[in-house]
């Protein structure tokens, strides 16, 4: 398939512009490695990216072809600058060249002009229960709380008489131990509508319901069971749930709570308050799409792993729809962020040839987001996209992650001479330090600088340019703090920090030949790298990115 690009304004002719200054070519590729998740923080004991021993990095972010990127908030299109960064608006930036409203924004502005309770949000109401599924938190990440505040104050004021809610426990992009503050926000709310509005099962995000990128099928069955078939231990309500939980397993965080399901009837009888019966309808409040993809395709009769058991027929419906290409969810309130001429599309129109590489846990990443929420191939004459798979168990027991693999593939794409581009994620700042694993994160770290060496050694052989740079924070700060950036104490124990961070990313270039200088660029963000990524390729950026964060050197 040959990519024709779309009719939009600002690029001659919906061409491309044309070729870059004189002396923008290179011999090589022009790389651009992604360390998910690695943050310049405060340079403390809480800090892994500081903590780890890692020559190379430390190198290339204190060099003279080095700045720092902003990663969060209203940079990468987020409602305000107390908005942590996440991997899904990161490489939405990384790929768009401008900034893109994301997430929350789009959804409180769908809520305030009413267009998110239309023809989906009829049909989805028509009978029977209402059920709401998402994580439950003020992350901002996946979901908010507020949305769904949002939502029963809407069904409250449409007469809807019973809705059941099935929470998922954060944990990690909020505090590891916060859910009983949410929940009692959410049962304080319930207790002024005057209808039969009710918490009816509920689990920790990574233990169930919310797996991505079909890494562990066994999450969404487990999510199926308990929100859908009202099957697992049972208590009288979430905050005896939860409470019961902590005082069995000291050490468990809300990301791994084990699954619960609210019953009535004592023990004799007792049965789930909010099993999905046959007509009703279920609401998946979640707007971020990596980790509701699974569980909306099985929800809405796709083929996937889950066994369904005696699941009745249901209504089924995101809050925004997750993937466009592959229509799943199929019916959905809100429209998701339409992002147009990325820089993928740009390369591939132009004959530049992308090799893009990540593990499982992030391919999405610099696939789907990257190309401005589409799946597949751009071009498959000019490009290839390879995934490793990445290990199904607890990623601070092999902090190494696919580190390496992927290193290797990108080296050898590189020695190839075959390919124009090389993008790659490495992972394991991110995954490892959601862990709040300390000790597992500076570990991974310390991986991540070797693989790092690797591929600068391989793009100097072959006389290309490396960009160097991150998505978000996150191994940056593995410590919850104070208002005066204290570590909070748990006993003798400092708490640990699972969630994101606001930290600016670091973005560092090799050019072994000097052929570029850093420009003289006003608070830099991720999406100043695709004018850069395009001039590196020899092409003129669009007129409507952001300015390159390079120029040829005079």
């Amino acid at each position: 398939m040959n990519y024709k690009l779309p009719d939009v304004p600002g690029f001659p002719g919906r061409g491309f512009p044309g070729s870059a200054p004189s002396g923008a070519s290179n011999n090589g590729p022009v790389v651009l490695c992604i360390l998910d998740g690695v943050g310049l923080g405060l340079q403390d004991g809480g800090d892994a990216v500081y903590q780890a021993h890692t020559p190379t990095l430390d190198r290339l972010f204190a060099g003279a072809m080095s700045t720092q990127l902003k990663a969060h908030g209203t940079a990468v299109g987020l409602p305000s600058d107390g908005d942590m960064g996440n991997s899904e608006v990161g490489h939405n930036a990384l790929g768009a060249g401008r900034i893109i409203a994301q997430g929350a924004k789009l959804v409180a502005a769908a809520f305030k002009d009413g267009s998110a309770f239309g023809k989906t949000w009829e049909w989805l109401t028509q009978s029977g229960t209402l059920h709401l599924l998402g994580l439950l938190s003020d992350g901002g990440v996946h979901s908010h709380i507020n949305h769904l505040l949002h939502i029963l104050q809407q069904a409250d004021a449409q007469g809807i008489e019973r809705v059941r809610i099935h929470i998922l426990s954060d944990g990690r992009d909020v505090s590891a131990r916060s859910v009983l503050g949410y929940i009692q926000t959410l049962e304080e709310a319930l207790g002024k509508i005057n209808r039969d509005y009710r918490i009816a099962s509920g689990g920790g995000r990574m233990n169930l319901t919310m797996d991505r990128y079909q890494a562990d099928w066994s999450m969404v069955q487990r999510g199926w069971d308990t929100h859908v078939l009202g099957q697992g231990r049972g208590f009288e309500n979430a905050t005896q749930a939860v409470e019961t939980l902590y005082a069995e397993d000291p050490t468990v965080n809300d990301q791994y709570l084990p699954a619960f399901v609210i019953e009535e009837g004592g023990p004799e009888g007792a049965q789930p308050i909010g099993s999905v019966q046959e007509g009703d309808g279920m609401l998946l409040f979640n707007f971020r799409g990596d980790r509701a993809l699974e569980f909306s395709s099985t929800a809405q009769g796709q083929e996937t792993p889950v066994d369904r058991g005696d699941a009745p027929s249901f209504r089924f419906a995101g809050i925004m729809q997750y993937d466009g290409d592959l229509k799943i969810p199929a019916r959905y309130l809100i429209e998701p962020p339409s992002i147009d001429a990325t820089v993928g599309q740009y390369l591939a129109a132009n004959g530049r040839r992308s090799f893009v590489v990540s593990e499982t846990q992030k391919f999405g990443h610099v696939t789907f987001f990257f190309n401005g929420n589409r799946s597949g191939l751009l071009d498959d004459a000019l490009e290839a996209y390879v995934e490793i798979p990445s290990d199904v168990i607890p990623f601070e027991q092999a902090p190494a992650m696919k580190a390496q693999e992927i290193t290797q593939a990108a080296i050898a794409a590189i020695d190839s001479g075959s390919w124009d581009h090389v993008r790659l994620n490495i992972a394991n700042g991110d995954m490892v330090g959601h862990s709040g694993d300390l000790a597992a994160t500076i570990t991974a770290m310390e991986v991540v600088d070797s693989c790092v060496a690797e591929l600068e050694a391989a793009v100097v052989k072959a006389g290309g340019v490396l960009l160097v740079t991150a998505d978000h924070g996150n191994a940056d700060d593995m410590w919850m703090r104070d208002k005066q950036n204290q570590p909070k104490m748990d006993g003798d124990s400092i708490q640990p920090k699972t969630s994101h961070t606001l930290a600016p990313v670091p973005f560092a270039v090799v050019d072994p030949h000097a052929r570029w200088t850093l420009s003289e660029t006003p608070e830099p963000g991720l999406a100043n790298v695709s004018a850069t990524l395009l001039l590196l390729c020899g092409l003129t950026p669009p007129t409507d990115y952001l300015p390159s964060l390079l120029q040829v050197r005079s």
